[in-house]
């Protein structure tokens, strides 16, 4: 019997080539290949030792593709109960003591796990990708997103990176953060944004 469940691989890494479980895709759009590839290019060594945040996390394909590359410890946050399950089977399978899973709302959630490490000496990369254009009652979802990341007041985040339809006016600046670049991929673009210097 052939089994039929969407998957995706880790591109890189001492991880490089292990099988991820993805969710029903009418539930979460995995990260395109093409996008995920362009992502850590940008971040290359600067993932390395550093802590990563995934937030509408899925599956956790790009926490866990960190994870391969270097990065410390990963979270990640998934409010859909099966996809949560499968972020866990995912973690369980690459590195589970690198990786905490917390379900929830990423707007309660990702704060509180930001705000947590606050004090640490350690940098932290935060992405969110907020989910689009499968569900009704989305549209505020990036103004939230936005919200949320004018609210973080930690110095010791290194990078936030929004995921976005590129359809979307994204602001110059939120909050202590600046908007450095945006690369789009078709539908799909990448933002990234880092602390302001004074």
């Amino acid at each position: 019997m052939k089994n039929n469940k969407p998957t995706t691989k880790i591109i890189a890494g001492k991880y490089k080539g292990k099988v991820l479980e993805l969710p029903s895709l009418d539930v979460t759009r995995s990260s395109k290949a093409r996008l995920k590839e362009s992502l850590f290019n940008v971040l290359q060594f600067d993932i390395i030792d550093k802590i990563f945040i995934e937030s509408f996390a899925g599956s956790g394909s790009i926490g866990l593709e960190a994870i391969s590359r270097g990065a410390k410890k990963a979270y990640f946050v998934e409010l859909d109960k099966n996809s949560y399950k499968i972020l866990t089977k995912n973690c369980k399978a690459v590195e589970p003591e690198s990786c905490q899973t917390a379900m929830g709302d990423t707007f309660i959630q990702t704060p509180s796990i930001v705000d947590s490490l606050k004090n640490s000496d350690e940098e932290l990369i935060v992405y969110i990708d907020p989910p689009f254009d499968y569900r009704d009652g989305m549209e505020d979802i990036y103004t939230k997103s936005f919200e949320m990341i004018e609210k973080f007041k930690n110095e010791n985040i290194y990078m936030i990176i929004i995921e976005h339809v590129s359809t979307l006016d994204i602001p110059e600046e939120l909050g202590l953060f600046t908007l450095n670049k945006t690369k789009k991929f078709g539908k799909s673009s990448l933002s990234y944004f880092s602390l302001r210097e004074e």
